[in-house]
């Protein structure tokens, strides 16, 4: 049961498997066909050998030298008159009575056929060939038997084929399995690289075979999955770092307050130091918040769809009191389809992330070309061509923004790409005299 189970789960022993018995059902048909052929041309031959020696008894007829027995080659003869009495026949026959009644047609002088089950035989089937000899006194009959090969001819021909059929099928097992062992090599050794990654003793990729044009496509595209797990992984440790220290921060702080406060509970300002924990409870629900955020985007939970007019949003949200001066350029009646709370955190985002940083103003402007557009630029330092993937990554904050901005979670731009990429656009920095533009595209909705 071990075995079968074996050749049961391996593709090589199935393989092998397969072609063998489809060998042994070709075999079984060529077999038969051979055979068939061999046994066809086999009677022929025989029947020519009995027609041969059947002519020579009607030539002794012809030349009125019959005898009352004859000695020929073949399993039996006899002669029959017109009476349908014995004239002449071979030794074996001698006195044994007409063996057929079966006559040539009246319009031929022969007829070939079989004779079956006759006990003089051995219960044999013959070759029986009938000749009309015309006597002016009366037609004469000439029956000749000979044997009848068998289906088989013989029995070494039936171990012949039977021995080149077993070989054939055994070359078959071992071709097919040598080759299918050869053709999955690339996959064992690419098994077992997985399991070395597995294992944590290799590095994330696979090798990639030269000649084999599928299995080298499985395996890049297993090296760019694993590539893809490699940065996710990277990714997630750094997130998992950066998201570490800016939660350890706020509690670190509100720790550092209350143990001071407990030292000396008499001389605290109770009230301030109130003030302080709450700032940086503040800043702590706000990571919080934005990691929940992060989570529900990541895991592509739905968004409510509906028409969004962005001038309308962007006026709406650049109404609202902010630290530097908003100019608005609003293209009206540039709709997309989206969920409108995300895209106003969309905006919101990039808003409070220019407020940051500009020097005195921001401007916001939508309009539409082949699809709906809204920027965001501020009049501040700008951001380095290197730098403008970097800032969309979790948790990351420029050296510049860590000094302006000491209470930033580092989420808000990497919120807003995420929400942009959910309603299938583009949010990127793209370039400007001064300043950092953030350029936000979204396909337009179809009315």
């Amino acid at each position: 049961m071990g075995v079968i189970a074996r050749l049961g789960r391996s593709i090589r022993a199935r393989l092998a498997l397969f072609a063998s018995a489809a060998m042994v059902l070709l075999c079984l048909a060529t077999g038969t066909l051979l055979l068939w052929a061999v046994h066809s041309t086999v009677v022929d031959i025989r029947t020519r050998e009995v027609v041969s020696t059947a002519l020579r008894v009607v030539h002794l007829i012809k030349e009125h030298d019959l005898p009352r027995v004859i000695s020929l080659e073949l399993h039996g003869l006899q002669v029959v008159d017109a009476n349908g009495r014995v004239v002449s026949s071979t030794p074996n026959l001698a006195n044994s009575p007409r063996l057929t009644y079966a006559n040539p047609e009246p319009a031929d002088a022969n007829r070939i056929g079989s004779l079956c089950d006759r006990p003089e035989f051995g219960g044999e089937c013959q070759i029986m060939i009938a000749f009309r000899v015309y006597k002016p006194d009366g037609d004469l009959t000439v029956y000749a038997f000979g044997p009848m090969p068998p289906w088989y001819i013989s029995p070494g021909v039936v171990v012949l084929l039977a021995a080149i059929c077993a070989a054939v099928v055994v070359l078959t097992w071992f071709g097919v399995s040598r080759v299918v062992a050869r053709t999955l090599a690339p996959v064992h050794r690419i098994t077992e690289k997985l399991a070395e990654i597995t294992a944590g003793d290799g590095t994330l990729r696979v090798p990639v075979p030269e000649n084999a044009e599928e299995i080298r496509a499985l395996a890049q595209t297993a090296n760019q999955t694993l590539a893809r797990l490699e940065q996710a992984v990277e990714q997630q440790r750094r997130f998992a770092s950066d998201a570490s220290h800016d939660l350890r921060s706020p509690i670190t702080a509100m720790r550092a307050e209350l143990e001071a406060a407990l030292l000396d509970p008499e001389q605290t300002d109770w009230p301030s130091a109130g003030d302080r924990l709450l700032g940086s409870l503040e800043r702590l629900q706000h990571i919080v918040a934005d990691l929940l955020t992060l989570t529900r985007l990541d895991a592509g939970e739905p968004g409510r769809l509906e028409p969004v007019d962005l001038a309308e949003l962007a006026a709406s949200e650049t109404a609202r009191p902010r630290s530097k001066q908003m100019v608005t350029t609003l293209q009206p009646e540039v709709v997309v389809s989206g969920d409108r709370l995300r895209l106003a955190r969309l905006l919101t985002n990039l808003l409070d992330n220019a407020e940051r940083h500009a020097e005195s103003t921001i401007l916001v402007t939508v309009r539409r070309d082949d699809q709906a557009v809204l920027e965001v630029l501020d009049d501040g330092a700008g951001i380095a061509q290197e730098q403008r993937e970097v800032v969309f990554r979790r948790f990351t904050r420029l050296d510049a923004s860590r000094n302006r901005d000491a209470g930033g979670t580092g989420l808000g731009l990497p919120i807003a790409r995420e929400i942009a990429v959910a309603h299938g656009g583009t949010l990127r920095i793209e370039d400007s005299e001064k300043g950092a533009r953030f350029v936000l595209r979204l396909p337009v909705r179809n009315e």
